[in-house]
Order: structure tokens, then C-alpha cells, then sequence
């Protein structure tokens, strides 16, 4: 028998969300949200774009403000009251230091130890092809989170009362090919999860015959998942600890 994934650590209290579109997070990560603010943590959303080129049948001008009002009610189905957009072009989102600044700046603002996102790779799990927008911002979450602590980037940050921030202790990414720690969302957080997929009622019209039908889909994804962690239904990150929790081997002293 395989052993189990851990649970990724609970005794922390901010999150920042971080994604490309609006219904990024709800596709896999949003049971996961809801957990959490149950337990009284706060998580703050940030998304990249309004995802107004994301529906076929709607002129971009229209579709980017539906989409930004689907998104702030599916993160009000989990518990998430700050839904902040950035802006940047759906489907035309470069990376480098002008999408580093603009993460940075968030996550001084909410100074998060927990950030979560999208995986960065070409390959997704499942061997699926990963979409341009979701590849550059999941890195530059990666290189922003620790940018965050660094002083001497985007000092101009400092002009704008946002001291650097060195707290954050684990990025965590979903749809991963590999992971690494998983987090318990059978009942109630995947039922919230689920209806906060079912809020993007728009962006799942204009998909068509394509169109993810989020009972089933969220839930077959967390059952699969779930036996890695040793649960019924699990969302599972790949982490990359910033902070450990105890001092590597090589600190320690006897």
C-alpha cells in the first residue's frame, strides 16, 4: 500500500487565491476555500484577467463584467468577501516584472502565509495540455511570493505604504501532474465547492456541449483524489515550502 499524502498544515490564517480567470479556482480548489473559512480563516481571490475573452457568443466588453459579477458569487458561496482583479488581457498574459509588481503589491497588501494557484506546467494531471495564461501566472505567483519579502524589488512598492512581506510558507498549485499534500473536503466543503462552479452559470452556456456539469465533475475529481490522503474527498496541491515548519537537517543542532 502506497503511503499517504500528508495533510497540507492547518495553523496558519490568511490565504491569497491567485488565478488566471474567473472559474480557475472553482474548478478544483474552491471545496478546499471553503474548508477554510469555515475554520475562520481569511482568504482573499486575485485574478489576473476578467476572463472577457472566455465566452464565444459575448462581445469581450460584455462578457468581462458577467464574468467578474459570476466570480464574486461563486467566492461568496465559499466564504470570500475581497475578489480583486488586475486586469491584465485574458488569453494575452505576459509575464515578467509588470505581472511580478502586481502580485507582489497584492500579497503585501494581504500578506498571506498560504498562497494558492494553478499549476504552472505544459502537463497537467491526467496528461492534459495546459492553457498559456494559467502556465505564466502560476510562475510568476511562484517567483512574486518570494519577491514579496525583498526590499530592493519594486521599491516603489514601499512608496505606497506596502512594507515587504516575508511570510508566506507554503505555494500550493492544483491540477498538478505530481502532489505533494492534500486537504479533507468531504462534505460540506465540497458541496459549497460545487456550488460555487454552478455560479459561473454564463461562462458554462457560452462552453456549450463542452461545458463541465459541476455536480458530478467536482465530485468524481475529489473522490478520485481522496484515497491519496486516506479521506472520502480531497483536494490535492503540489506545496512548495518556503518557510519549513522545523529547520532543515543540515541547521540543526545537537
Amino acid at each position: 500500500m502506497a503511503d499517504l499524502l500528508p495533510a497540507l498544515p492547518e495553523n496558519w490564517d490568511r490565504c491569497l487565491a491567485v488565478a488566471a480567470h474567473p472559474d480557475d479556482i472553482e474548478e478544483f480548489s474552491a471545496s478546499a476555500v471553503a474548508r477554510w473559512t469555515a475554520q475562520g480563516k481569511q482568504v482573499t481571490y486575485l485574478l489576473a484577467t476578467r476572463g472577457e475573452a472566455g465566452i464565444d457568443g459575448m462581445h469581450p466588453d460584455k462578457a468581462g463584467p458577467v464574468r467578474e459579477a459570476e466570480q464574486r458569487a461563486a467566492a461568496r458561496e465559499v466564504g470570500v468577501e475581497v475578489v480583486e482583479f488586475l486586469d491584465h488581457p485574458d488569453g494575452g498574459v505576459e509575464g515578467g516584472p509588470a505581472l511580478r509588481r502586481d502580485l507582489v503589491r497584492a500579497m503585501r497588501r494581504y500578506r498571506p502565509e498560504v498562497v494558492i494557484s494553478n499549476a504552472f506546467t505544459v502537463r497537467l494531471i491526467g496528461g492534459y495540455t495546459n492553457q498559456a495564461d494559467h502556465r505564466v501566472v502560476g510562475l510568476a505567483v511562484l517567483d512574486a511570493a518570494r519577491d514579496a519579502g525583498n526590499r530592493w524589488l519594486f521599491p516603489e512598492l514601499e512608496d505606497e505604504g506596502l512594507e515587504p512581506w516575508s511570510g508566506i510558507r507554503y505555494v500550493c498549485f492544483s491540477e498538478a501532474e505530481q502532489h505533494t499534500h492534500g486537504v479533507d473536503v468531504t462534505g460540506d466543503p465540497l458541496r459549497r465547492g460545487i456550488a460555487a462552479f454552478a455560479s459561473h452559470t454564463e461562462y458554462m452556456k457560452g462552453l456549450g456541449s463542452s461545458a463541465l456539469e459541476p455536480e458530478p465533475f467536482l465530485t468524481y475529481v475529489a473522490a478520485m483524489c481522496g484515497p491519496a490522503l486516506g479521506v472520502e474527498h480531497a483536494v490535492l496541491f503540489d506545496v512548495h515550502v518556503l518557510i519549513p515548519d522545523e529547520p532543515p537537517p543540515w541547521a540543526q543542532r545537537s
